[in-house]
């Protein structure tokens, strides 16, 4: 059983028991919304988009499901119609990096040690784990990754072309990206000047106050 029936089936039950729901419900929406940009997004990426591209006029397209009920598809000439839709979320994959062969070796990541650095939070909370990829996520993970994905979109915050929280595996830096859930995917390829930096950007965005400490 998938986690997202196990979530259907612990709602069903609270309901029959009068216990509120609110919780699980927000869980469940995220764990939708997760298969949507898994599972969902990439068909249409790879089947619909093509097809689309004989089209030369602007238009929305907005699929109608109902569980049970045949798939229906709304279109509009209106671009902004989601305005009018109180709940109206855009879910989009970031784009395909394409990436070139390396000129020459300078363009190589010069990698550093995998334990120097500690990241200071102004409350006293101090990470520092044993690999820096892991004291990166734990840092993304406390602040909100929502959050943090804001200021990866606001400042264009990339490495290796990659945006550093994504919603695409990369083809090939992807094993390199941590999975945070929700689909969003953390890029670890980087060495702990990249990463100090990309955290000391985050913090000067959402006025955090972080200290990041290289040994």
């Amino acid at each position: 059983m998938s986690r997202l029936s196990k979530l259907y089936d612990a709602i069903e039950t609270l309901r029959k028991e009068g216990v509120s729901t609110e919780d699980l419900e927000e869980k469940v929406s995220q764990a939708e919304e997760d298969i949507i940009k898994k599972e969902i997004l990439p068909i249409l990426t790879q089947n619909i988009e093509p097809a689309l591209q004989q089209v030369k006029r602007e238009l929305v397209l907005v699929v109608d499901y109902q569980p049970g009920q045949p798939i229906s598809v709304h279109l509009s000439r209106k671009r902004n119609f989601t305005a009018e839709i109180a709940d109206a979320k855009e879910i989009v994959q970031d784009p395909i990096v394409e990436h070139g062969k390396r000129k020459n070796k300078q363009e190589k990541i010069e990698r550093s040690s995998p334990t120097n650095m500690a990241v200071f939070f102004p409350d006293g909370t101090m990470i520092a784990e044993k690999h820096a990829n892991d004291t990166l996520e734990k840092v993304v993970r406390k602040i909100g990754v929502t959050r943090v994905r804001q200021v990866v979109e606001a400042l264009g915050l990339v490495m290796c072309k990659v945006p550093v929280i994504s919603n695409r595996r990369d083809t090939k830096y992807g094993s390199a990206q941590r999975d945070l859930g929700n689909g969003w995917l953390l890029m670890t390829h980087s060495n702990n000047k990249m990463k100090k930096t990309f955290l000391e950007k985050v913090s000067a965005a959402l006025d955090l106050g972080l200290r990041i400490v290289l040994n």
